[in-house]
């Protein structure tokens, strides 16, 4: 079922899911063969680094975007690679966005997605972003100066607290998948890769213990890879103090 405000078109073999507002620019960038072809070789695209390079760019004047090419994680990445079962997981990124967004948890919103039939039932996807300014979780924490690092932590705990309130919990979240994005009044903490959000009863105290603990697996590798401290004493704690915080 295609979300209210967006519209499918069939492009060549590919199928495209679209905003209203940029159905044009959008359907001109996939004549270049995808949106991730379009995006990489935009004028003044930049190469983002993660598990994958996501390229960003510009759609159209005023709308920065960000294209990314669906690909597994996991022990079997190397296998599955960028295939999926058709629709592969493009729709569900779409509906899981809608629904953060409905429910004040931040995070990009999804302009479009294609996705590229294979054989059989099998097929590859793009996906396309609103483009969000900012660091990694990884990133801001290194360069940020010790005494403006509480800034983080309460960004990252009201992240979690409306994430909680909405029933999202995240089986892959980590600090190279939350976003902190400058705001007028400080920096706010910004959720990605959210096709595999589960939805789970709203201000459930095990969906909160669920992120945190996942969280913390990631912090726990980084810091043996990176030294970053992003450990119980640094970060962790602080957090649990800003969660428990009278109003939070």
């Amino acid at each position: 079922m295609i979300p209210s405000g967006y519209a499918a078109f069939d492009v060549g073999r590919a199928r495209l899911v679209v905003r209203d507002d940029v159905t044009q620019p959008v359907r001109r960038a996939l004549a270049a063969g995808s949106l991730y072809e379009w995006a990489e070789r935009a004028r003044g695209a930049t190469a983002l680094a993660g598990r994958q390079t996501v390229w960003a760019a510009t759609l159209t004047p005023g709308v920065d975007v960000v294209v990314r090419h669906s690909r597994h994680g996991g022990v079997f990445a190397p296998i599955t690679g960028d295939v999926f079962f058709a629709p592969t997981r493009a729709p569900l990124e779409l509906a899981n966005a809608l629904w953060l967004e409905s429910r004040h948890v931040p995070t990009p919103p999804v302009l479009a997605y294609a996705v590229y039939p294979l054989l059989g039932t099998l097929a590859r996807a793009d996906v396309m972003t609103g483009r969000v300014l900012g660091d990694d979780l990884a990133e801001a924490w290194r360069s940020a100066p010790d005494e403006s690092r509480v800034v983080l932590v309460r960004a990252v705990a009201h992240l979690l607290r409306a994430m909680t309130a909405a029933g999202a919990v995240h089986p892959d979240l980590n600090i190279k998948n939350i976003l902190v994005s400058p705001r007028a009044h400080g920096v706010e903490a910004v959720l990605l890769d959210v096709d595999r959000v589960e939805r789970v009863a709203a201000r459930s105290t095990g969906g909160m213990e669920r992120n945190l603990a996942r969280l913390r697996r990631s912090a726990e590798k980084v810091n043996r890879l990176r030294g970053l401290g992003l450990d119980d004493a640094h970060f962790f704690e602080p957090l649990r103090d800003a969660l428990t915080e009278p109003g939070a």
